[in-house]
């Protein structure tokens, strides 16, 4: 029987690493990569498969995110105890919702226009933890039931505007902007059903690696889920009746056939969607607990300092583009921008292939190791500080 401390547990952050460099290569792609102004590379008529492979990988981002975070909140809980784990997450939620208004949509536009203001996957963190101080204190078969019936069953929601409820349905499903004046005005990129309800289950899991957990049983139970869960899409999927916004439909291409059948919906998340990403990185989790290596060891950093990592590399990697831009011979003020790079005009014909694209992405991960080494280890040695926890 294996013994593991619940103070850091490194399959754990492998996996946050993992999915962590992979948001990477997303963000650079959106910054980098000429047909990002022109395709979408979820748009079956006109994408590639590498160009979709590339975007289906950082898939697993937001659903590892989330699920991990109230594991990783399950681990706070046993330190601090239950009456002190809701004020915990109420007060990190806060903070998260305020980094993703202020500092985070500040790296991704360079400018302090927040009209409209972003609400993505930080956001949806923040609030899933606030939520999630509610739901610790409720019977765990209830919750567990609960998470589990609107994950499998909010799909049939899809088919409903709810035109009644306003900008609520957007905070609430359906992705889109609300406007509150002509200079106010919010994108909900991440709504909050079902990602709210994907966390408690991450939290639950946490139960798996107390100390005195049995490693073998954890690691059968992970494959079990992990697999049940992959089989489920597939099934579903192949039934092509429920589980995602659109059908998959059969090309003459076989590649497009492909795209078209792992091409879930994300926004808002699809049941298949959660699935085909909770599944295979169950599956992982597990076999990561025997892997070793230097290679490892440096996913493992960047899963200790995951909020370090977001922030700076979102700054990073738009500075990059600002020097790119130039020698490209645009002008760097259009890397200011109100919403979103790729819907700036005067910048369509700036950007790279996608092999350029990897090579970019592999110099950001080089070079922000060592800042996120260094961070690790200062943090490391002034525990004392405690806003150094929330970052």
């Amino acid at each position: 029987m294996e013994k593991i401390k619940p103070d850091r547990i490194q399959s754990l952050d492998f996996l946050k690493g993992l999915v962590i460099v992979l948001m990477a290569l997303d963000h650079v792609r959106d910054y980098f990569h000429y047909d990002s102004f022109f395709i979408d590379p979820t748009n079956i008529e006109e994408s590639n498969f590498w160009f979709f492979f590339t975007r289906f990988i950082t898939h697993f981002c937001a659903p590892v995110f989330v699920f991990l975070a109230g594991t990783s909140a399950y681990f706070v809980q046993q330190k601090i105890g239950k009456a002190g784990i809701s004020l915990w997450l109420i007060k990190r939620g806060l903070w998260l919702i305020f980094a993703e208004v202020i500092i985070i949509s500040f790296g991704w536009r360079f400018q302090w226009n927040f009209n409209p203001t972003l609400l993505q996957v930080i956001w949806l963190l923040g609030v899933s933890m606030i939520f999630l101080a509610v739901f610790v204190h409720l019977p765990k078969k209830f919750v567990i039931a609960l998470c589990l019936i609107v994950i499998f069953g909010h799909n049939l929601l899809d088919q409903y505007s709810f035109d009644q409820l306003g900008g609520l349905w957007n905070v609430l499903h359906l992705r889109g902007v609300i406007e509150f004046s002509d200079t106010i005005s919010v994108f909900i990129v991440y709504p909050l059903i079902p990602w709210v309800f994907v966390m408690p289950l991450g939290y639950y899991l946490g139960k798996l690696y107390e100390p005195g957990a049995n490693a073998t049983n954890r690691k059968d139970l992970l494959i079990t889920i992990g697999i049940t869960a992959t089989i489920l899409f597939l099934i579903l999927r192949l039934m092509n009746t429920y589980g995602n916004l659109t059908p998959w439909v059969t090309y003459l291409d076989a590649t497009k056939t492909f795209i078209s059948f792992f091409n879930v919906s994300k926004y808002p998340p699809s049941l298949l969607y959660l699935l085909i990403t909770l599944g295979p990185s169950l599956i992982l989790l597990s076999v990561a607990e025997g892997l070793k290596g230097k290679l490892f060891n440096i996913v493992v950093l960047f899963g200790k300092v995951p909020m370090f990592f977001y922030i700076t590399h979102i700054y990073f990697i738009h500075l990059l583009a600002v020097f790119a831009v130039y020698i490209s011979g645009y002008d760097p003020q259009l890397m200011v921008f109100e919403v979103w790079i790729s819907f700036v005009p005067e910048l369509k014909g700036y950007g790279y292939s996608l092999g350029v694209v990897y090579l970019v992405w592999l110099f950001v991960i080089a070079s922000l190791y060592p800042m996120c080494l260094w961070y690790w280890n200062y943090k490391k040695a002034h525990r004392h500080y405690w806003f150094l926890s929330y970052l």
